[in-house]
């Protein structure tokens, strides 16, 4: 019986997107908008995936309460709620949704740029107070103006082509994007030093990090030459409050205008509200008709990719794969959990390292999330709980392990090659790659050349290389009904021991494997499962 995947939404999706999660196969939906916590606490423990917006707080006590949550979907950009590190450690792939309120996020900072140049709020309620201040209210145009955008991610980049649009000049920083990838979007690449200094309005759009929290300090303020309007619309704390307060006071900045605040709501009295070249909403850079259904029908997408592939869309703790991707890596990352399986069932010995060694074409291609394959095979049988893609890592190193990856473009016998070696009180090393149509095969155990087929119950023995020891083998299991399926042999000639991966039809037992053990000639049995 396939799995059913029970989703529970926490928070309030657009109809539109609701509907699509409802024709999921596979799925079954629970839409619980508006659930309070201590209902939600009780509702987590039957849930595979959580769908929230901005009001539910994932946070550690939460994901404690899940015993089966697999997924975390934020339905919008910022992941302020959700913690990432908490759901890394208990292995739940956490997924955000940036580009549905790509456009519409951009807008706001464009439209925030404008009504702060042009005093528009201000101007609008003086002539609602019966007044006509043409003089008073006398602004800026932007065109011909330089925009600095801090973030060039989807909404920076939109952003930019919006203000190039009305004649800006625009500059960015980002230490994540390249000169090339600058210039395909028509955009300046300077320091943040730099950028502060050039611009007339600063633009912020990168997420809240622990490296982005005050990122608009009083020192960058001081940075500001030009007098520069700033705006935010990308998240509170991302501009230090207090510093802002200071710059507006001292005349180091012309204006500012908040979408955006470091405590949500503000609450009454916060002094720059009484400042009047100050423009404020109430966080309004995703609320627009059209990103609600979008950022809706991206949850909803990115939900079936995860239900019907396994794919991680907009996952911001595992590796991103696409649909192409996949078809093409699939293979690889099935033989590599193989190769990692094969070793965890065989190595019981404390492993200290692993390394992962990547031969021919495969070094080419996009390793971490092969690593990642391994560590979970190898760690699987020998962990109590859960091992992923999203917490192998952890698990690693909280075992101790050190994991290493190296390559080389050349692959002598095979077009691709896979070798995984651990290292500990023993060394010992499997590799593999695939035959036909990407069926995976491992051709060598310590050095010693094999082709067998990874797949069911194997025996693994070792044994001196003399006559005898394989037919011996063969009686020991026919005696007692174990049908062998099929056989792989390896031999070491300089040391004199021969290897065997034995295919078999079903589980063999304890009995049947002592019996091998004290074959003669025979060092060593041990029984996988792949």
């Amino acid at each position: 019986m396939s799995q059913v995947f029970k989703i529970l939404i926490a928070d309030g999706l657009a109809n539109e997107a609701i509907a699509k999660l409802k024709t999921l196969p596979g799925a079954e939906l629970e839409d619980a908008s508006g659930i309070s916590r201590t209902d939600l606490m009780e509702k987590l423990p039957g849930v595979d995936i959580l769908i929230v917006r901005s009001r539910t707080e994932v946070d550690e006590d939460l994901l404690a309460a899940s015993h089966r949550l697999k997924l975390a979907v934020r339905a919008g950009i910022g992941l302020d709620n959700v913690d990432v590190k908490a759901a890394t450690e208990r292995g739940v792939v956490v997924m955000n949704a940036p580009r549905g309120n790509t456009v519409t996020t951009a807008e706001h900072a464009m439209a925030l740029m404008f009504a702060v140049s042009r005093r528009i709020p201000a101007a609008d309620a003086s002539l609602r107070a019966g007044k006509w201040e043409k003089k008073l209210f006398q602004g800026s145009q932007l065109a011909g103006k330089t925009l600095g955008i801090v973030g060039l991610g989807n909404i920076g980049k939109t952003l930019a082509k919006s203000a190039q649009g009305i004649g800006m000049h625009v500059v960015g920083y980002d230490p994540y994007v390249n000169e090339e990838m600058a210039d395909k979007m028509s955009v300046k690449l300077l320091k943040l030093e730099e950028l502060l200094a050039e611009s007339d309005y600063v633009s912020v759009h990168v997420p809240l990090t622990d490296g982005t929290r005050h990122l608009i300090s009083s020192r960058a303020f001081s940075q500001m030459r030009k007098k520069p309007y700033l705006i935010n619309c990308a998240r509170g704390g991302i501009v230090d409050e207090k510093a802002l307060e200071e710059a507006l006071e001292k005349g180091l900045i012309s204006g500012c205008a908040l979408d955006v605040f470091e405590q949500e709501p503000p609450g009454e009295g916060l002094p720059l509200f009484a400042r009047p070249n100050v423009v404020v909403t109430p966080h309004l850079g995703a609320s627009t008709d059209e990103a609600q259904v979008q950022v809706g029908l991206e949850v909803a997408d990115q939900v079936k990719c995860f239900i019907d592939q396994g794919i991680y869309i907009n996952a911001v703790n595992v590796p991103n794969l696409s649909v192409e991707q996949l078809k093409t890596m699939k293979p690889h990352l099935k033989l590599c959990e193989v190769l990692g399986s094969f070793l965890g069932q065989v190595t019981p010995e404390k492993v200290s390292k692993i390394t992962v060694h990547y031969e021919g074409n495969i070094s080419k291609s996009y390793n971490e999330v092969l690593t990642l394959s391994v560590l979970k095979g190898y760690l699987t049988p020998l962990s109590s709980a859960a091992v992923n893609f999203v917490n192998a890592k952890n698990v690693a190193r909280d075992r101790g392990i050190c994991v290493e990856e190296t390559r080389n473009d050349e692959c002598p016998n095979f077009a691709s090659l896979v070798r995984v070696t651990v290292e500990g009180a023993v060394t010992l090393s499997c590799a593999g790659t695939l035959f036909g149509k990407g069926e995976p095969r491992i051709v060598n155990i310590d050095r010693m050349p094999t082709e067998a087929i990874p797949s069911g119950y194997i025996l693994f023995t070792r044994n001196e290389d003399r006559p005898g020891v394989v037919g011996a083998v063969g009686s020991v299991l026919g005696s007692d009904g174990i049908n062998i399926a099929r056989m792989a042999l390896g031999l070491n000639k300089e040391t004199g021991q021969a290897i065997a991966l034995i295919g078999v039809d079903s589980a063999v037992t304890a009995a049947t494997l002592d019996k091998l053990r004290k074959t003669e000639g025979m060092l060593s049995v041990q029984q996988v499962q792949l």
